[in-house]
C-alpha cells in the first residue's frame, strides 16, 4: 500500500488510490472508485464506485462524492459541500439509471456548504463560494457566488480576484503571480507570467 490509511476509514477491494493519498478517519471508499495520487481525504468522506478523482485533488471533512462525479487535478473541495446525481429524487422511485453526470475541471474551489446540482460542468479554475448553489454550467475562471448562483467576477489560479468586468474586452493580471488573464467576450484565458501572449 502505497498511501496512508486511518484504520477506522473503509477502503473496498478493488478502489485505485495513488501515491501518496491521506485517508483519514471514518472514510469509505467504494470498490469502483479511481483516485489519482497525492489526494487528501478528510474525516467522513464517502466516495462512490462510479468516481474518477484525478491528482492534487483536497476533499474536506464530511464531503459524499456519489456516483457520475468526476473531479480532475487540483479541485479543492470544502468542508460539507454537497454533490448530487439524481435531478428529481423520490424515495419510492428507483432512478439509478437516471444519474446526471457532474465534471469539476482542473483547479476548481468549492466553497464550504456549496451545493453542486448534478449535470453541470465546471469550468477549469472556477471558483465557487461557500454556500451557494450551482444549478447550471460555469465558465472557466468564473467566481460563483449565491442561491442560485450567479457568476459575480473573475479569479486567477492563486485565489486572487480579478478586475475584469463580466464581459467585454479586457485583460488583468494577477496580484500575486503576474499571470495575465484575457476577458474576450464572456470567456476569459489565462497567459502565465513569462509565458508569449496569444
Amino acid at each position: 500500500m502505497n498511501y496512508f490509511k486511518h484504520e477506522s476509514a473503509i477502503v473496498d477491494d478493488g478502489a485505485v488510490l495513488g501515491e501518496g493519498c491521506r485517508v483519514w478517519h471514518f472514510v469509505h471508499i467504494c470498490g469502483g472508485a479511481r483516485i489519482g495520487a497525492q489526494c487528501s481525504l478528510g474525516q467522513g468522506v464517502f466516495v462512490g464506485n462510479d468516481v474518477r478523482i484525478g491528482d492534487g485533488v483536497k476533499i474536506q471533512n464530511h464531503v459524499s462524492v456519489y456516483d457520475a462525479v468526476t473531479l480532475e487535478d487540483d479541485v479543492f473541495c470544502g468542508p460539507s459541500m454537497v454533490f448530487t446525481n439524481v435531478y428529481n429524487p423520490r424515495a419510492a422511485v428507483e432512478r439509478k439509471t437516471e444519474y446526471r453526470r457532474t465534471i469539476v475541471r482542473k483547479q476548481v474551489t468549492l466553497g464550504a456548504n456549496c451545493t453542486i446540482v448534478c449535470g453541470v460542468e465546471i469550468g477549469q479554475g472556477a471558483f465557487i463560494a461557500a454556500g451557494a448553489v450551482v444549478n447550471r454550467d460555469v465558465r472557466d475562471w468564473a467566481l460563483v457566488a449565491g442561491v442560485p448562483g450567479r457568476q459575480i467576477g473573475w479569479m486567477s489560479a492563486h485565489g486572487e480576484r480579478l478586475d475584469l468586468p463580466l464581459e467585454g474586452d479586457a485583460e488583468a493580471q494577477c496580484p500575486a503571480t503576474g499571470d495575465r488573464y484575457v476577458l474576450r467576450g464572456c470567456d476569459v484565458r489565462r497567459e502565465p507570467y513569462g509565458s508569449q501572449p496569444n
